[in-house]
Formats: C-alpha cells, structure tokens, sequence
C-alpha cells in the first residue's frame, strides 16, 4: 500500500472508478463521480466484505467516517451506505459505498474487523433498523433499552399517538 501524501488531483475520481471496475468487473457499479466525491454500488451483499477490503488495502481509504442504514418498504428491502475516507494517497476523496438487503435476508457481513469505527455505526444500523452484521464482534444495544422489540427507524414503526 502506498501512503505517499499528494495534492488533490482532477484525475483521482475516474482513476478509483477505473480500479473499482476492473478489480470488481460485474460486481460494483460507479454510479456518479463528483469533485472529491465517488459513488458506487455494491450488486450483491456478499461482496461487500471483498470490496471493502480492497479499498482499504489497495486503496488506501482508512477512516469510515458513516455507516448507517435505510429503509425502502415501496422495493421491499433495506440498504446500507457506507461513507470512507482517504486522507493520505487520495487526499480528502469519499468514496460512497451502497449495498441492498432485502427484507427476507436482513443479514450482511461485518466490516468492523476492517475499520474499527464500524462496529458502534453497525451496532447503531441493527438496533434501530434490524439489518443483522454477521460475525460482529459484540452486537448488542446502545441507545434503547434491551426490552424493545421493534426497530424504530423503520418507516413500518407506527408513532405513537398524542392523547394530550
């Protein structure tokens, strides 16, 4: 891995949309570059682990600085955004990783053994989504208590009424 600090270059966007597409053929679409910006998606969930892997050794992105997830209940299944940064080889650039999990399937693999950070944002997405990160290291609440039973970030959770 080089870690060789540069200045911002215009090409760093299509030259990681070049090593994405031609180490993940079929697997990653780039969807969108952007200054500093690259969005792509993951087509199949059990990939995630690989691509995430690359990126961080091949690419060098060492910070995820946002994991978190969304519902779509109209496409019956949820999504998880992953958001990396790369502060050294392509300095300041965010990749924008995005991978869907249907609802009859809630389960994805982990990716806190590759970024540290990943494991209170992967802890936050099950608790308040129900999206199950397989093989994580300690899966347990941190915002609401263990007797919930329903996932309140769900656009299925019914608010409850005001009867002031």
């Amino acid at each position: 891995m080089d870690t060789t600090i540069r200045e911002y270059q215009d090409s760093w966007e299509a030259e990681i949309k070049s090593k994405l597409e031609d180490k993940f053929s079929g697997k990653i679409e780039v969807t969108k570059t952007e200054t500093r910006r690259v969005y792509a998606k993951v087509l199949d969930k059990a990939d995630i682990k690989d691509i995430c892997k690359f990126v961080q050794d091949d690419l060098s992105f060492e910070h995820i600085n946002c994991l978190c997830g969304v519902d779509y209940p109209a496409e019956n299944k949820m999504q998880v955004i992953y958001e990396i940064d790369n502060y050294t080889f392509y300095r300041g650039v965010i990749l924008e990783l995005e991978v869907d999990v249907p609802y009859d399937d809630l389960h994805i693999e982990t990716v806190s053994d590759i970024w540290g950070g990943a494991n209170w944002h992967e802890r936050e997405t099950w608790e308040l989504f129900g999206i199950v990160f397989d093989h994580h290291p300690r899966l347990e609440r941190l915002l609401t208590p263990d007797t919930y039973e329903f996932f309140p970030m769900r656009k299925s959770y019914k608010l409850r009424e005001d009867k002031r």
